[in-house]
């Protein structure tokens, strides 16, 4: 049996086929996705030339499941995507989407903690709309509350004020949604400048 945290090799060959180092089998793409949403990591290699692939390859699954309708990245996302390979955000577009990812791992108090923290990004221009984005993306990719979520329900937040009896975990996020919203000011007072 391997080991779970081990990077599985997969080899291209000329004729394109894809070849698991582990089991010595063929595989594919669905094959290879199945791999990663098991949580195993993926390299992808050409057999004669050694160029790592992986990169081409988890494009192209991407993309198979995006045109069967398994959409997961909205369509200004997308553009916006594009749009960073000819513009100067193309430098920060892939820290800002492996910051997204992070966050998404690690759920929703943790997400709000690191957009409100002042970074090297928040001095840019759209930084603010930039954060929308990225809220809009942790609610689709989530359906709205991450799997990682350990506070109370919103419902269980609304009765707790009710009663006038907030909890921790309600005091947390009020202080985190108030930290926010001083973020946000301080970042539309600096464009204003």
């Amino acid at each position: 049996m391997s080991d779970e945290t081990s990077v599985l090799l997969i080899k291209r060959y000329a004729s394109r086929r894809l070849y698991n180092t582990e089991t010595s089998d063929y595989v594919t793409l669905e094959d290879i996705a199945s791999f990663i949403r098991a949580g195993r990591e993926v390299k992808i290699v050409d057999l004669k030339s050694g160029d790592d692939l992986t990169r081409q390859y988890l494009l192209q699954i991407i993309a198979e499941n995006e045109s069967k309708g398994e959409s997961v990245l909205p369509l200004d996302v997308l553009t916006d995507l594009v749009r960073s390979y000819q513009s100067k955000a193309s430098s920060v577009v892939p820290q800002f989407l492996a910051m997204s990812f992070d966050m998404l791992r690690e759920g929703p108090s943790k997400a709000v903690e690191n957009m409100t923290r002042m970074n090297p990004m928040a001095t840019m221009p759209g930084f603010d709309q930039m954060v929308k984005q990225q809220e809009a993306f942790m609610k689709a990719m989530t359906g709205g509350m991450p799997s990682g979520w350990s506070g109370p329900s919103p419902e269980e937040t609304k009765e707790t004020r009710a009663s006038g009896a907030a909890s921790a975990s309600g005091d947390e996020l009020e202080e985190i949604r108030r930290q926010f919203a001083e973020l946000k000011e301080e970042l539309r007072a600096a464009k204003g400048k």
